[in-house]
Formats: C-alpha cells, structure tokens, sequence
C-alpha cells in the first residue's frame, strides 16, 4: 500500500468525526471494500483521537502507520488494496464538547477567515507566516512587530514585541470574536474582565503559610503548536486553525539579537513561534492553554487542603496547619508538574512566607486581610497631598505626559485593593486645582 493510499484513508477516517461507525463507513467507501480489518482499525482510530484536541492529518497518517493490525493488513493485501473514491476531509466546526456552548463563529474555510477577518487571502498568508519567514527577515519596514530589549532586575533580558497597526487590529479582532468568549480557569486571575490582583490575592489572606512560584519567560514559553491546537479544540478545521494561531505568533528575526548578551538558550526560545509579549491576543491565550496546568494544580492543591490562583506567571498557594506542614514538599511536586507541562519556575523567586513574616502577593499584603504596601499608600498620599498645596506640576518630576490619569489610575489600584484605606487618597486627588 503506497503513502498516497494511507494519506487518503487518513482524511476518510477524519471525516467521520471521531466516530468509530462514522470512521468505519467513510473508509468503506474510500477502499470500495469492507475489509475485514477496516472496523477494528476505525475503533481504534476512535478510541485514539476520541478525547483532547482534532488531530491533524499528519498525526493520523502515523497513527496508520504505526498500528500493528494495520501493517499486517498492508502486507497481506498490498496488492489488492486500491482507492476507489476520494472523500476530502470536511472543512466543518467539529469543537469539542465543551466548546459546543460557546458562542463562537463559524469559520470552516480559509475564504470564510479571510472575510472574517476583512483580509485577502495574500494578507491572511502574510499575517500568518506559517513558515516562519520573518525570522529570515533583514529590514525592520518587512517586519509585523516593533522589538525592545529591556534588562530584568535579575538578571538576562526581556523582549517586548509590539505588534505594528496593521497586525494588532488583526489580533483584536480575533480576541474580541473568539477568545474572549471562552471563559478561563476559576484559578486564573490575569488580564480577565472581573479579575484582579485582589481577587488573585484575595483568597489567601489569613492563611498560616503561603507559598510563591514564579515561572521563568513566562509568553515565550508557549510555542505556536499549542495556540494552533487551541483553535483546533474550539472546532475549526486545520488550515484555518493553522492561521488563527500563526497570527498569534511570532518567530523574532537575528538581527533583533545583534550586539545583545542573551544566552543561546534565550534566544532559541524566541526564535521559535510563541506567544509574544505584547500582543493583545497573547495573555487571553495563555490563560486558555495553561486550562491543563491549573487543572492539574488546583487539584494538587486540593489533596494538600491549600487555596491555588495564579496571575500570568505569579502562583500562589497558601493553607493552614496541615499544608505549613508539607508545603516544602508541595513546591517540588508543583515545579514538576509546571516542568511536565512546559513551564521553568524561577527557583529564585520561589517563597515561603509564614504569618510571622510579611506575607505578599504582587504588591499585596495578606497577612489577616487584602491590603496595599503601607510605604506605597504613605508615599502616595504625600505625593497628592503636596499636589492640592503646591500644584501638580511640582509632583511631576518624572514628566508623565498625562499626569492626572497616571494618579487617578494609582488611586483606583489602592480603591480596588482596599476601599477604605483609599478613602483619603481620593478625596485628596478631588482637591487638586489642575488649572
């Protein structure tokens, strides 16, 4: 049996949705026989790609040629086995059983996409780049993404790529039109309408031990395959998937790095498609395929009787008595599932706060309840205060162009914190005379 044969049989099994019977018919109909060992091949198949994401047609052809029963088949009949009717895998939504209740759009062709997205179809291949050509890129004018080296307090670099105009209203489309539809984990706190660093932290106050990890390049850390296995899940046919999840990725071009001390292994992370850090697309899909790592360390937490959120790459596990007991044990069995599911925790940043010390989470202080930094609301009220007797312009020694969002916005993070504290601080931005 020749590969065009398998390739073939592979998309007529693909066509029946993962159903064995449907499977069984389809590849009936393309070998024009029912061969013996057509249906327990189809169950098998089945029972294979029945549960998790829709395979792609490569994973398939594998699956074929590494079934034993298959390959005896083959030997068997080589000669006898032939196509008798193509039947093209179906460009059709087949989301999993979960996604069935979202409210997503039907996206089934790369025509439909193109409309969708109000691209042509040169536009979606170029946005996309599935093969990774911007990496080979030389002229900054080519590129989809604007690049800043910033230096980490500890150490190494991290990149910010920003997406140009063109590609981020791109990105929002897709965000607004499918990613935001799917709801995240309990445990995910991040960049999510209703979430916030106080509900991150909320759950932990009062607690007699709490526990931080910290992952390591946090966006780059998501390879591209798994974005395009996300669209893939929701239901959208493999090369619409393919191109959703290209336009979310970015494979940085060499000369980014030029003159730059980053190690070979930074480099390597980002030279392969993922996630980039600042693309607005980018943390609602973290959140939505990390789903298997908060699954599995919500219930982690659970047999330790200890509380798990998580905001971006800041986790937090906090209980009482019996988890205090255990909870160095608790860390290295949550860096291994961290590490089993793709992610480095920064063992540096990694604490065990117990109520004796200061116990924070992202600049929150949980000890009994939710509170700020007392040194960041002093400093805070200082600054207004001196605003209402000597003029903003006084305070502004940083010359932030929009000075009155920038301390209504620190206003409302301390309100959003602790309203009552933050009482004072608002009345006294109310009496700053801006003229």
């Amino acid at each position: 049996m020749t590969r065009i044969v398998i390739s073939v049989l592979a998309r007529s099994l693909m066509a029946g949705e993962q159903s064995a019977q449907a499977a069984y018919a389809r590849a009936v109909r393309t070998l024009g026989r029912p061969w013996r060992w057509l249906r327990p091949l189809a169950g098998r198949y089945a029972e294979a790609f029945s549960v998790g994401v829709r395979p792609r047609h490569r994973d398939v052809v594998r699956f074929l040629l590494e079934d034993g029963e298959f390959a005896r088949a083959r030997r068997k009949y080589r000669h006898a086995i032939s196509i008798a009717e193509c039947i093209p895998e179906p460009s059709r939504m087949q989301p999993v059983a979960a996604a069935t209740a979202w409210d997503l759009p039907r996206i089934e062709t790369l025509g439909h996409l193109s409309d969708w997205l109000c691209l042509s179809p040169g536009e979606l291949d170029w946005f996309a780049d599935l093969k990774a050509l911007g990496y080979k890129l030389s002229q900054p004018k080519l590129e989809h993404y604007h690049y800043r080296l910033l230096p980490k307090r500890s150490g190494g670099v991290r990149l910010m790529e920003i997406p140009k105009r063109n590609l981020k209203a791109v990105q929002r489309r897709i965000l607004a039109g499918i990613l935001d539809r799917i709801p995240a984990h309990p445990a995910a706190h991040g960049f999510i309408t209703g979430r916030s660093i106080a509900t991150f932290a909320a759950p932990h106050a009062g607690k007699q031990v709490l526990l931080r990890l910290d992952f390591q390049d946090f966006f780059p850390a998501f390879p591209g395959a798994r974005a395009q296995a996300l669209f893939r899940t929701l239901g959208y046919p493999e090369p619409v998937a393919d191109r959703l999840g290209g336009i979310c990725t970015n494979s940085v071009p060499r000369r980014v790095w030029s003159g730059c001390s980053a190690d070979f292994e930074t480099r390597m992370l980002y030279v392969r498609p993922h996630l980039p850090q600042g693309a607005p697309t980018s943390p609602a899909l973290a959140n939505l395929t990390a789903w298997h790592l908060d699954c599995r360390l919500a219930a982690l937490a659970e047999s330790a009787g200890a509380s798990y959120t998580r905001y971006a790459d800041d986790l937090a596990f906090s209980g009482d008595r019996d988890f205090a007991r255990a909870v160095e044990r608790f860390a290295v069995h949550a860096a291994a599932i961290a590490l089993e599911e793709g992610f480095s925790v920064n063992h540096q940043k990694t604490r065990i706060m117990r109520q004796g010390v200061r116990q924070h989470l992202a600049g929150i202080v949980v000890n009994a309840s939710v509170s700020p930094y007392r040194r960041d609301r002093k400093l805070l009220e200082a600054i207004l205060t001196n605003c209402v007797r000597h003029g903003p312009a006084s305070q502004n020694r940083a010359a932030v162009p929009d000075f009155r969002a920038h301390l209504e916005g620190r206003v409302g993070c301390m309100e959003m914190i602790d309203r009552e504290k933050a009482r004072r601080l608002r009345t006294l931005f109310e009496a700053i005379n801006w003229e």
